[in-house]
């Protein structure tokens, strides 16, 4: 059997350290069903899981299904959606999918990747979303905004094209793992690899990371740069 890449080795290296640090990470989006998951990661675009949280509740008691949602007045939800921005495309979306669950799918969700694809606002990242927490299949690597720059920052991508992150992440993670490295890799964003100011100094991750510091220095060279 031929020895793992360096850069493969790296990320089962991470992939541990990971595991380790958040051994409890899950989904943050609260939901009861394939579809409702499906829609709260609709919402999710450009907007955290707690305010979508905050949102689903009222959504989800007034149309708790495909079939009520499909059914439903635009302005209806477009109404109870609202503060998660973008809420008008958000709402045609999540109806426009709901419709073809009904009509195409008999109102479940459908659980190959291919045919996820097909319903309106759904890409990778939402399809790999719900065939993981909704059906537990392992269909590819959820890249979120984290994710993407996790990922980069860490060496094991240069792409900055999710679908081709994705690419190289399935290429270095056994498939089992993809999401539990999406979740705790989302976790460790929000927590410590921020985007503005990244915590390298007390990140457990610094070592095996070739852009800890970097991104702080940087902070203050310009900042200087300014002041001059």
């Amino acid at each position: 059997m031929p020895r793992p890449s360096k850069r493969k080795q790296k990320a089962l290296e991470l992939l541990s350290r990971l595991e380790h640090l958040y051994p409890d990470a899950t989904c943050s989006l609260d939901y009861e069903t394939p579809v409702q998951l499906l829609v709260a990661t609709v919402l999710s675009a450009q907007c955290t899981d707690e305010r979508v949280n905050l949102v689903t509740p009222a959504l989800f008691a007034q149309f708790p299904d495909a079939s009520a949602l499909a059914g439903a007045e635009r302005e209806e939800i477009e109404a109870l959606v609202r503060s998660t921005g973008f809420y008008r495309n958000k709402a045609k979306h999540i109806q426009q999918a709901c419709h073809r669950i009904v009509t195409d799918f008999g109102g479940d969700v459908p659980q190959q990747m291919e045919q996820l694809l097909t319903l309106p606002g759904v890409a990778r990242k939402t399809a790999n979303v719900v065939l993981a927490h909704a059906f537990g299949i392992n269909a590819g690597v959820t890249v979120d905004t984290h994710v993407k720059r996790l990922s980069n920052r860490l060496g094991l991508t240069k792409h900055q094209d999710p679908v081709k992150i994705e690419r190289d992440l399935m290429a270095l993670l056994p498939q089992p793992d993809w999401e539990n490295w999406s979740i705790r890799l989302i976790y460790h964003g929000r927590a410590v690899c921020m985007a503005r100011k990244p915590s390298c100094d007390r990140c457990t991750l610094a070592d095996l990371c070739p852009s800890a510091g970097k991104a702080t220095v940087a902070t203050k060279t310009s900042k200087k740069a300014v002041n001059k």
